[in-house]
């Protein structure tokens, strides 16, 4: 064999003239046989691979044979902790840029949703938008945008759909990130909560019988909202409150759920957009009614504190923090929530936008703020911690329905496990 036939490898060279095979070459076929058996048969190894992708990718990955499908689900039990995406500028004008934000996110995050809460802006989410002065449509509704965002989400996943005046919410990338409040423009959020041991979170809805005055109090049971004894937080949304008789029957839901022991707190609302629920409940065409989350386990610990109107600049909003820190609830694993009244923000404070979400943000640097400018806030000081250490508002009963305030409230969901993001 001559040189120029060894250069162009048809020889295989003085060190295989015994048949000995090259050692890159044997180290190389022994790899290629071993990965096949390793992630066909070692459970530690394809659990530790498969840990590194995103829920979507790994439930298509779960679809290649039993042992990566059990794999799969042990990874997916341990993936508890609250993911969110957020959408704080204008998407293309055929779509809300929620929607948009949400078809990308999906296919990053590292969470089944069992439920979601999305928050927009009812202006350009329900196809109108301000052009000097006057209102145009765009091309697009708020039931055509919902069903849009419904179909990205899993089949069995609850879905509370909300939209509002402005939208107060917390930029993606991490629990640090500065909360913005957007009391104009087109923005939204969603909340993506998975399955969490020890806590159940359940939609409801609660609707005016316009044939009947008296409200059925056995509505609660239906909702879980009583007979319940591990319910610890209820957050209402009231919607259609301008109808007659709407501020009537707040009240009757409202009542009978003030005790000491639930946190209550939300607000009115333009409308509700989605509501995917296990009873499957349906918007009444010409009712006003409320939807909401229930949140109970025993777990859970929360808090929550009224900005009155007394609150006008930073030093008292900072102070209305002081007291919502001083209830002492965990910060990790733990969601931040702002009720506030459109007639607040910028037109409030004058001086400073994004005051309220800057004190909060002071008090609990990790801790991301949800929320949303609303027609009326639901809510008070209280406490409800494992201990049941309460704080009470009034000698009798709180008074929970209020006007151009604000609601600041936390929600802890128990101590994620160590292997959680």
């Amino acid at each position: 064999m001559t040189p120029s036939e060894r250069a162009a490898g048809l020889h295989p060279g003085p060190r295989s003239l015994y048949g000995a095979r090259p050692r890159a070459a044997a180290v190389a076929m022994e790899t290629d046989t071993q990965g096949p058996f390793v992630l066909s048969n070692l459970a530690e190894v394809v659990e530790r691979v498969l840990s590194f992708l995103p829920t979507k990718a790994l439930l298509r990955a779960a679809c290649v044979c039993r042992l990566w499908r059990e794999c799969a689900r042990r990874i997916l039990r341990t993936q508890q902790s609250i993911a969110w995406v957020s959408a704080l500028e204008p998407g293309p004008s055929d779509t809300h840029s929620l929607v948009r934000t949400l078809a990308e996110e999906l296919e990053k995050v590292h969470v089944l949703p069992q439920t979601v809460l999305y928050i927009a802006d009812a202006e350009t989410f329900s196809g109108h938008e301000d052009c000097h002065g006057q209102k145009k449509a765009r091309k697009r509704n708020s039931k055509e945008t919902a069903i849009s965002l419904e179909k990205l989400l899993p089949k069995r996943c609850q879905v509370l759909g909300l939209v509002t005046p402005g939208i107060v919410a917390t930029p993606m990338g991490s629990h640090g990130n500065r909360p913005q409040e957007i009391e104009d423009g087109e923005a939204g959020f969603a909340l993506l909560f998975p399955k969490i041991d020890g806590v159940k979170i359940h939609t409801f809805h609660l609707f005016k019988d316009l044939k009947n005055r008296v409200f059925d109090e056995s509505k609660f049971a239906e909702a879980g909202l009583k007979n319940n004894p591990d319910l610890r937080v209820v957050l209402l949304f009231g919607y259609n409150s301008w109808r007659t008789g709407a501020t009537r029957f707040l009240h009757q839901v409202v009542n009978p759920l003030n005790e000491k022991s639930i946190i209550l707190a939300g607000g009115h609302v333009e409308n509700f957009t989605s509501l995917t629920s296990e009873n499957g409940n349906n918007q009444p065409g010409d009712s006003c009614g409320v939807v909401g989350l229930a949140f109970s386990g025993p777990q859970i610990q929360s808090a929550t504190v009224l900005l009155d109107q007394d609150v006008v600049d930073e030093r008292t909003a900072e102070a209305a923090m002081q007291r919502l820190k001083a209830a002492n609830i965990p910060e990790h694993n733990t969601i931040g929530f702002m009720f506030a009244c459109v007639g607040r923000g910028y037109q409030h404070y004058k001086t400073k936008r994004n005051l309220e979400a800057d004190a909060f943000r002071k008090f609990f640097p990790n801790v991301p703020l949800f929320g949303f400018f609303g027609h009326g806030e639901i809510g008070c000081d209280r406490i409800v911690t494992g201990n049941f250490i309460l704080r009470e508002c009034n000698d009798i009963k709180d008074n929970l329905l209020h006007g151009y305030t604000t609601v600041m409230t936390l929600i802890h969901l128990g101590s994620a496990k160590p292997n959680q993001v």
